[in-house]
């Protein structure tokens, strides 16, 4: 399995969401975060924003179906600008599921 952590432009989240339904994959935690990139943060005039509102995907998904996540993601929250987001990727080792007690190791 496959842990992954999107975090985007807030105006895009809308259209994430439906690319990642699309594309079959509904369970997901999104979130409001305040991050800069490299451009550290965003000059307007004399003002300069050191953060900018961000919203975080989480999402546990099978390894047959990361590289779909991946493009519906990319898809929905492509702008062509500075600030479209970043994509991290973490191997997930075994998971449990709360409301049973069962463990589910990565590849189950």
């Amino acid at each position: 399995m496959k842990m992954i952590r999107a975090i985007i432009r807030p105006e895009r989240e809308e259209e994430v969401t439906k690319k990642l339904e699309e594309a079959g994959l509904f369970a997901m935690t999104k979130w409001q975060v305040l991050g800069r990139g490299k451009q550290r943060g965003i000059k307007m005039g004399a003002i300069r924003y050191d953060t900018l509102a961000k919203v975080m995907f989480l999402l546990a998904v099978e390894d047959n179906e990361y590289e779909k996540a991946i493009e519906a993601i990319e898809t929905g929250a492509h702008t062509g600008r500075p600030g479209d987001g970043k994509i991290l990727i973490q191997e997930i080792y075994e998971s449990y599921t709360v409301r049973t007690g069962v463990k589910a190791d990565a590849g189950d």
